[in-house]
C-alpha cells in the first residue's frame, strides 16, 4: 500500500489523547513514529478495564486506540542525562509533537531544529488568562458550550460519548503538520505551530456558534434533533430507535411518499422553514408512522431518504460495510479500527 510520508521521523513527546492521535494519523500515513514516555509510563495506561497485552505489559485498552504500532522509550526529563538523550532525538526528527505546559518544551529544547515541523498542543493557547491552565476534554466541553446542547432538551448537559475535543484538535493538528511538510518541500524551511483544545472546541461549534452570533440567541439541548432542519432526528421504530435524516424537500417529498403522510394541504411543510417553524407537528406526524414499522422495515420503505438504525458500537463493527471495507485490524495482537486513509496510486 503506498504510504505517502513513508521515511518521515515523528517523535511523539505528547500525552494522553490529543497529541497521541495526531502522531497516530501520520504513522498511519507512513510515517516511523518514536514514543517518549515517562518512565511510569502514559497516564491512559491505567485508564481500564478493559485491559489486553502489548509487548509483556497489562495496558488499558483506551491507550491502543492510538498507539499501537510506535516504538515507545522511557525518559525522564527531569534528569539531565535523560533529557539530553531526548534532545538528540529532537535534533534528527522531522516532526516532534508535544504538549507540555506552555513555554516547557521551549526551555527544555530550544533553538529547534531548523528544518524540523514543532507542533505544541496547550489547553488555552499560549496567550490570555487561562493560558497556564491545564485541560481534559470534559472540562472543555463544559466551559465551550458544547455540553451545553448535547443531551435530551428536558434533561442534563451531557458530553459527547468520546473525547472530541482531543480528537479534533489531533485532527488539526495532522493537518497542519501536513501543511507544513508541504511547505519544507518547497522552501526548505521548518515551521512552529500551535493549536489549543479551547480553539479547537469553539471550532466544533459550527453552526450552533453561527446561529448564536448572528441570531443573537443561545442555542439549546434538542436530544438528536436539528435546529435547522426537520425532521432529522432519532424516532422510535418497534424494534429500536432509527434516524431520519431529511436534508432537503425533495427528500422531504420522498418520505411523504414512501410512509404515505398526511400533510397540511396549504403546504406549509413543502420547504425547510415552513417545517422547522411547525416542528412539533411535522415530527409527531413522522413519529405515528414508524413507531410500527421495525428498523429494517423503516430502512427499506426510504430508500433515498438518509436514515440508519441506531446501532450499538458493537453492531457497527460488526456492520456488512465495516467487514467489506476492513474496518477492523491487528497491529501488535490487538484488534483496533483501522486508518480511514486509503491510497491506491
Amino acid at each position: 500500500m503506498f504510504r505517502p510520508l513513508q521515511g518521515v521521523r515523528v517523535l511523539d513527546l505528547s500525552r494522553v489523547l490529543a497529541g497521541p492521535y495526531a502522531a497516530n494519523l501520520l504513522q498511519d500515513l507512513g510515517a516511523d513514529v518514536l514514543r517518549v514516555e515517562a518512565p511510569w509510563g502514559d497516564d491512559t495506561r491505567g485508564w481500564g478495564p478493559p485491559f489486553t497485552e502489548v509487548n509483556g505489559d497489562d495496558v488499558a485498552a483506551y491507550w491502543t486506540s492510538v498507539n499501537l504500532g510506535k516504538q515507545v522509550i522511557r525518559r525522564d526529563l527531569r534528569k539531565e542525562e535523560d533529557l539530553e538523550d531526548v534532545r538528540r532525538l529532537v535534533a534528527n526528527a522531522d516532526v516532534i509533537l508535544e504538549n507540555f505546559r506552555p513555554g516547557r518544551a521551549d526551555a527544555w529544547f530550544a533553538p529547534w531544529p531548523e528544518r524540523a515541523v514543532v507542533c505544541s498542543i496547550t489547553a488555552y493557547g499560549n496567550d490570555g488568562p487561562r493560558r497556564d491552565e491545564g485541560g481534559y476534554d470534559l472540562a472543555m466541553q463544559a466551559r465551550s458550550g458544547l455540553m451545553s446542547i448535547t443531551g435530551d432538551a428536558e434533561g442534563t448537559p451531557a458530553k459527547v460519548g468520546v473525547a472530541v475535543i482531543d480528537v479534533a484538535t489531533g485532527l488539526h493538528a495532522g493537518a497542519a503538520v501536513l501543511a507544513a511538510l508541504f511547505r519544507r518541500e518547497r522552501e526548505g524551511v521548518g515551521a512552529r505551530l500551535t493549536l489549543s483544545l479551547w480553539d479547537c472546541a469553539l471550532d466544533l461549534l459550527i453552526n450552533q456558534a453561527q446561529n448564536a452570533l448572528i441570531g443573537g440567541e443561545d442555542p439549546v439541548r434538542m436530544g438528536s434533533a436539528h435546529p435547522n432542519l426537520v425532521p432529522y432526528r432519532a424516532f422510535q421504530a418497534a424494534d429500536g430507535e432509527v434516524a431520519i435524516a431529511v436534508g432537503s424537500d425533495a427528500q422531504w417529498q420522498a418520505l411523504v411518499d414512501a410512509l404515505g403522510l398526511k400533510v397540511p394541504s396549504d403546504g406549509g411543510w413543502n420547504t425547510n422553514p415552513g417545517r422547522v417553524k411547525d416542528r412539533a407537528r411535522v415530527e409527531a406526524t413522522v413519529a405515528a408512522s414508524v413507531e410500527h414499522l421495525s428498523r429494517t422495515d423503516v430502512e427499506a420503505r426510504l430508500l433515498g431518504v438518509p436514515c440508519a438504525p441506531v446501532n450499538r458500537v458493537l453492531e457497527a463493527l460488526a456492520d456488512p460495510q465495516s467487514s467489506a471495507t476492513g474496518a477492523v485490524t491487528v497491529t501488535e495482537g490487538v484488534q483496533h479500527v483501522a486508518s480511514p486513509h486509503r491510497f491506491h496510486v
